[in-house]
């Protein structure tokens, strides 16, 4: 597995807006997409506005995910659009997450590789 871009994981949040809060650098990690999770934009700001409860959704998918020299995501977005959360779950529950904007999706030296 390659080296890739750098997110800025929140441990635990709790709203989108824990996610695009300033943070320190020891927080950032390379990280690799394992599975796309796309939801409908009212399943997404359902997920967005309350990350601390249950998802099914994670908890089917948690397996393929880690933290380590390369930390392997699910990518919860919105079906039509580019922008979203990287997720590494604690079972069905969000563990850690970053939010990745279409911009910093799209660059080459960003563009994570996707395992679907």
């Amino acid at each position: 597995m390659r080296k890739i871009g750098t997110a800025y994981f929140v441990k635990k949040p709790r709203v989108l807006e824990d996610l695009k809060a300033a943070h320190s650098d020891d927080n950032g990690h390379p990280y690799a997409i394992v599975k796309t999770i796309p939801l409908s934009d009212m399943e997404y700001e359902n997920f967005y506005t309350d990350m601390v409860a249950d998802r099914q959704f994670l908890e089917d998918f948690s397996h393929l995910c880690s933290t380590g020299d390369i930390w392997k995501c699910l990518f919860v977005h919105p079906a039509e659009k580019e922008d979203g959360i990287l997720v590494v779950p604690d079972d069905c529950y969000v563990g850690w997450a970053a939010y990745i904007s279409a911009a910093v999706k799209n660059q080459k030296t960003q563009a994570p590789p996707i395992w679907d």
